[in-house]
């Protein structure tokens, strides 16, 4: 209880919940396209692969923007940048509500899109540096609930398609997306600290790290491996299933809970067992329910395969952010960035990858094949990486011992 009423006075809460409803709306119109994909497929007739790409492009166009809007945070300040993001976002959505009528005007929308993605770079910061050391954990936890958006989009977006028409729902998007930008405008405030923006030298520092893109693989599995199917899985359980599309979106909507409840405690069992012997079990989990999703059962055990896959994910993504500031201690802002932009091609890769299977072979069975595949190469690069670690920084059970300079000969 002392703990709660410390944090509750620590902070600037008007701030915390800007961050949480910026973040929320966003990931929400985020991941639109998919929630509405299987209207828009019906309309435009697409192919299978036609439909992987049309929901993974927002999720490709927020991995590369994370990085512009997490800049700008540090050099205009996270209220500004979030104001700006926000304002950029009615673009799109008033492009899908009004202009769109063909395929290539709806990739472009898409891309447009992952401005809202990017919110991630802007709504953490804003959130944590109001806090200290000893509340970091519930100020991000309470932020990054956020990604609960998806739930909104999943659920009631096939619902207001089946009311009001695909092209409508964009337009009504706006309503919410307008009244957290006047909750930011009103709310929000910088936190009195200084924060140097980043140099391309630290940048290039880390890019030459081989931990570097070994977190990049682990996060693109797990959060990748979340947004990806969260997008994909609307109109996977249409195709395959023959469910109905508001159904299709409800069945999503459960799964996407398991991921976006769990995450959280990801973090938390990390730091109790140790993030390398969670990350490995998860893995291995995520792996052999993969393979076994990529049968093709009956509705029921697929909806309850893809519910503790989705689980999983969200756990591995808690798990894999635990550890990242213990190996990159002092340069956390920057490697959260680049490890957050290969979550987003994680996510662009997954649902590629089922739609283009299926064009190809006829079954969404493959597509998972590869997934499994990704995931089991995430799994070996973990096992044999953290025989190097142990002693670095790591203890033999995968406990933070200390923290390891980032600026070290490349491996």
């Amino acid at each position: 209880m002392r703990t709660n009423s410390a944090f509750w006075k620590a902070g600037h809460i008007p701030t915390l919940t800007s961050a949480f409803l910026y973040f929320d709306v966003s990931f929400m119109i985020w991941v639109l396209l998919g929630a509405l994909g299987n209207h828009i497929a019906s309309d435009f007739d697409l192919s299978p692969a036609q439909k992987g790409l049309m929901t993974a492009i927002p999720l490709l166009g927020g991995s590369v923007l994370r990085l512009v809007l997490g800049s700008l945070t540090d050099i205009i300040g996270a209220r500004k940048t979030a104001l700006l993001g926000l304002a950029l976002t009615l673009a799109p959505l008033a492009l899908g509500w009004l202009w769109v009528d063909s395929l290539p005007k709806t990739y472009l929308v898409g891309l447009m899109l992952g401005v809202a993605g990017a919110s991630f770079a802007v709504a953490l910061p804003m959130a944590s540096r109001w806090y200290p050391a000893e509340h970091q954990g519930l100020a991000l936890g309470i932020a990054g609930a956020g990604n609960s958006g998806t739930v909104f989009a999943t659920l009631l977006a096939p619902r207001l398609a089946e009311q009001f028409g695909w092209h409508a729902v964009f337009g009504l998007a706006i309503a919410p997306l307008l009244v957290v930008m006047a909750v930011v405008f009103f709310l929000a405030k910088d936190a009195p600290v200084t924060v140097k923006p980043p140099g391309l030298a630290e940048y290039a520092g880390l890019l030459k790290q081989r931990d570097t893109y070994f977190f990049c693989l682990f996060y693109g599995v797990t959060f990748g491996g979340f947004v990806g199917l969260a997008s994909f899985l609307p109109i996977l359980l249409r195709d395959q299933y023959a469910v109905s599309k508001v159904h299709a979106g409800d069945l999503t909507t459960l799964c996407v809970l398991a991921g976006s409840f769990l995450r959280p405690f990801g973090g938390l069992l990390a730091d109790k067992i140790g993030g390398i012997r969670m990350l490995t079990a998860l893995y291995a989990i995520i792996v052999a329910l993969v393979l076994a999703v990529a049968q093709l059962p009956g509705l029921g055990v697929a909806v309850g395969l893809l519910f503790l896959t989705m689980g999983m994910l969200g756990l591995g993504n808690g798990s894999v952010f635990q550890l990242v500031p213990q190996r990159f201690a002092g340069h956390v802002g920057v490697i959260t960035g680049i490890v957050g932009a290969a979550g987003g091609v994680g996510g662009f890769f997954l649902p590629t990858a089922l739609g283009w299977f299926k064009q190809v072979s006829g079954s969404y069975g493959h597509g998972f094949g590869a997934f499994a595949a990704l995931a089991t190469l995430a799994l070996v690069t973990l096992l044999v990486a953290q025989r190097q670690w142990v002693g670095r920084w790591i203890s033999v059970g995968g406990l933070v011992r200390r923290p390891v300079p980032v600026m070290v000969e490349a491996d």
